[in-house]
C-alpha cells in the first residue's frame, strides 16, 4: 500500500461515496485539505458562501431536493461554530449532511493554541457540535481516517437520515499513512425495515372496519420516497390524507383526498376530520405541537378516544407524545407496500368507499373556501398575504421548488400553498431557524438545475443572510428571491397583539422619533450585488414581475410590500404556557 496524505484519503472517500459538492469556507486549519479537494475538483465541486450557516443550509435544500448527502468544511474554531444553527435545522428535519470540521493539530492538544476549545477536553468541538449531529467523530491519525469516514456516512443515511461530524486536526490533512481503504457505504434508501405480518394484518383489519380514518403523513414518506405507494394506498380505501409541512406534495394537493396541513394555521377540514376521525394512520410523522394543537384535546386530534397507528423508523418518535394502539418501526415505503399487497391478498377492490365521511369533510371544505375565498380576490396596497400566495401558484410549474423560511409568510403558505409533487416545498419546521429559506434555495437549485426555484421569506430573516446574493452571483444560480416585506418581526408582532393587548415592543422595524416603518431598499441591494432588484408594492403587479424574473433565468429578487395587519385565520391552537392559547377563528374545537 502506498502512502497516502489524510487530505487525499477524504477527497478519495467523497468521489467513492458519490458525495457531488462542498459547501465550504476557507480558513487556516483546512488549507491542506483544500489542496487535497483541488485534484478532484471535477468530480466533487467546492461551492464557497458568504457564511458557514449558509453552507449548511445549502447542503440541506440540496439533500432535501436530490436525496443525495453533501458535505460542509468549516475550518477551526469560529468558522465551525458557525454552523451550528443551521445544523440543528437539519437535524430535527431529517437531513443527511457530511461536516468537515477542522480543529488543532493533535501536537498541539490542551496546550492553547489559536481557537482551541479546551476548558473541558482537549480540542473539545465535539461537545459543541453532538446536541445537532447524529455523531461526532475525531480521528486522532491519519490511520484512524478510512474507519471515521466510513462510519460517519452509514450513521449519516441509515434509519432516519441527519447530519454527521467529523471533526478533524489539521495535522491530519497533510500527514501521510498506509492505510486500507474501507468499502463504499453510499447507502441512502439501499435497506429498508418492514413491519410483521401480524401488523400488517391488524391494520388492513383496522382500516377496512374504520368509518372515519384519516391518513396523517409527515416528512418520513418524503425521506422514503412512498409517493405512489402512498396515493395507491388512500385512492384503493378512500382514505383523506393530512399532511405535515414536510410531507406536503407527497399526494398532490389538488386531489380530492389531500385535506391539507392541520394545527393553528391548518386547512379548517384537516383539523375537523383529525377532530372527528376514529381511526389515524400516522406513517413518518411526529406530532409536533404546531401539527397537534399543542396536543389540545379536540383541536386537532382526540387520542386516546381515536385509534392511532404509528409507523416511523425511528423508534424515538412513536409514541413520544401520543401512546399508539399499535406502533411500528419501519420505513414508510416498504409498511405502504405490505398493506397494499395484504389487501391484494384479500381481493379488496378499488374507492367507492366512506360516502357519509366524504360529504362531511366535502361541507368543511365548502365551508372554509366560503370564508377565504374574498381576501384571495382583493387587490389592494399594502398587498394582502393571500395574493402573493395565489400568484405564486398561479406563475410558478407544478415542478416549481419554494424554499419557506420561519416567519408569518410561512403561515400563509402552511395554509394556502397546493404542492403538487413531493420534495418541492423545503420547510425549516422543527428548529425553524431563520436564514434556512434564502440559503437552501440556492442548494436546491444545484440539485435541480431544470426547475424553476424561488424562495419566499420575510424582511427579517432575508436581512440576517443577505450574502446569499453574492454566492448566487458567484456561481451563476439562477434562483428568485420574494422577500415578504411587512417591516416587522410579524409572526411575534401578531403574538404580542393577541396576548399582551396589543404592547408592541422591539417587534415593528422603525426610524427616526416619528417612528417611521423602516426597511432597507431590497431591490437596490438585490441590484448593488448584480442581482435584478425589483420592489412591488401593488397586487396587480406581483404575478408578472414574478413570470419576468423566473423566465429571465438570472438571479433576482423582488421586494413585495405585504399588509402586516391581516393574519392568517387559525383554525386550531398553539400554547405558549402559561398563557392560555386563543380559540380558533374558524371551527371550533370538537369532544366526543
Amino acid at each position: 500500500m502506498a502512502a497516502q496524505k489524510g487530505g487525499e484519503i477524504i477527497a478519495e472517500f467523497l468521489v467513492n461515496e458519490e458525495i457531488p459538492y462542498v459547501f465550504g469556507i476557507c480558513g487556516h486549519g483546512n488549507v491542506g485539505l483544500l489542496d487535497c479537494l483541488y485534484d478532484v475538483r471535477e468530480e466533487v465541486k467546492l461551492v464557497s458562501p458568504r457564511h458557514e450557516q449558509t453552507a449548511v443550509h445549502m447542503a440541506d435544500g440540496f439533500f432535501r431536493v436530490s436525496h443525495k448527502p453533501a458535505a460542509t468544511l468549516t475550518s477551526t474554531g469560529p468558522g465551525s461554530a458557525n454552523q451550528i444553527m443551521a445544523l440543528a435545522v437539519a437535524q430535527t428535519d431529517s437531513s443527511a449532511i457530511f461536516s468537515m470540521t477542522a480543529n488543532v493539530p493533535t501536537q498541539q492538544f490542551n496546550r492553547g493554541p489559536f481557537q482551541e476549545l479546551n476548558m473541558h477536553h482537549q480540542a473539545d468541538f465535539n461537545n459543541v457540535i453532538k446536541p445537532v449531529v447524529k455523531r461526532s467523530f475525531q480521528p486522532g491519525r491519519v490511520e484512524m481516517l478510512p474507519l471515521a469516514l466510513r462510519q460517519a456516512a452509514t450513521t449519516m443515511t441509515s434509519g432516519r437520515p441527519g447530519p454527521v461530524n467529523v471533526d478533524i486536526p489539521y495535522n491530519l490533512f497533510q500527514e501521510s499513512a498506509e492505510v486500507k481503504a474501507e468499502p463504499t457505504w453510499n447507502g441512502f434508501l439501499k435497506r429498508r425495515s418492514g413491519a410483521s405480518e401480524a401488523d400488517v394484518e391488524q391494520v388492513a383489519d383496522w382500516l377496512l372496519e374504520a368509518e372515519r380514518p384519516v391518513l396523517f403523513i409527515g416528512h418520513g414518506v418524503t425521506l422514503s420516497e412512498a409517493e405512489t405507494e402512498l396515493v395507491a394506498l388512500a385512492e384503493r380505501l378512500s382514505v383523506p390524507v393530512i399532511s405535515s409541512p414536510n410531507g406536503m406534495g407527497c399526494m398532490p394537493m389538488s386531489h380530492d383526498l389531500s385535506l391539507g396541513f392541520i394545527g393553528r394555521n391548518g386547512a379548517y377540514a384537516a383539523n375537523q376530520a383529525g377532530r372527528h376521525a376514529d381511526l389515524v394512520l400516522a406513517i413518518g410523522a411526529r406530532f409536533d405541537d404546531r401539527s397537534a394543537s399543542s396536543w389540545k384535546d379536540g383541536y386537532s386530534w382526540n387520542f386516546p378516544k381515536t385509534r392511532l397507528v404509528h409507523v416511523d423508523v425511528d423508534h424515538a418518535e412513536i409514541g413520544r407524545n401520543y401512546p399508539p394502539d399499535l406502533g411500528i418501526l419501519a420505513d414508510a415505503r416498504a409498511f405502504l407496500r405490505q398493506v397494499l399487497s395484504e389487501l391484494d391478498r384479500r381481493n379488496v377492490g378499488q374507492g367507492g368507499r366512506l360516502a357519509g365521511w366524504h360529504a362531511d369533510i366535502a361541507e368543511w371544505k365548502k365551508q372554509w373556501a366560503e370564508f377565504v375565498s374574498p381576501g384571495f380576490a382583493a387587490h389592494q396596497s399594502p398587498i394582502r398575504p393571500e395574493r402573493i400566495v395565489a400568484d405564486c401558484r398561479k406563475v410558478m410549474p407544478d415542478d416549481a421548488i419554494i424554499s419557506l423560511d420561519s416567519g408569518i409568510h410561512h403561515n400563509w403558505f402552511m395554509q394556502f400553498w397546493e404542492a403538487r409533487q413531493p420534495r418541492t416545498m423545503l420547510n425549516t419546521w422543527g428548529y425553524s431557524g431563520m436564514g434556512f429559506g434564502p440559503s437552501s434555495i440556492l442548494g436546491a437549485k444545484l440539485a435541480a438545475p431544470d426547475k424553476v426555484c424561488v424562495s419566499v421569506c420575510g424582511d427579517g430573516g432575508f436581512t440576517m443572510v443577505p450574502h446569499v446574493l453574492c454566492t448566487a452571483v458567484e456561481y451563476d444560480i439562477p434562483v428568485v428571491w420574494v422577500v415578504w416585506n411587512n417591516f416587522a418581526w410579524g409572526a411575534i408582532r401578531d403574538l404580542q397583539y393577541a396576548y399582551f393587548d396589543g404592547r408592541e415592543y422591539g417587534t415593528a422595524f422603525y426610524q427616526g422619533p416619528n417612528q417611521e416603518p423602516y426597511n432597507p431598499d431590497f431591490a437596490a441591494w438585490a441590484r448593488a450585488s448584480g442581482v435584478a432588484g425589483h420592489t412591488v408594492t401593488r397586487s396587480e403587479d406581483f404575478a408578472g414581475t414574478l413570470e419576468a424574473a423566473i423566465a429571465s433565468g438570472k438571479p433576482a429578487l423582488i421586494d413585495v410590500h405585504v399588509d402586516a395587519n391581516i393574519r392568517p385565520p387559525a383554525t386550531g391552537a398553539w400554547e405558549l404556557p402559561p398563557i392560555p392559547p386563543k380559540e380558533p377563528v374558524f371551527g371550533a374545537p370538537w369532544r366526543p
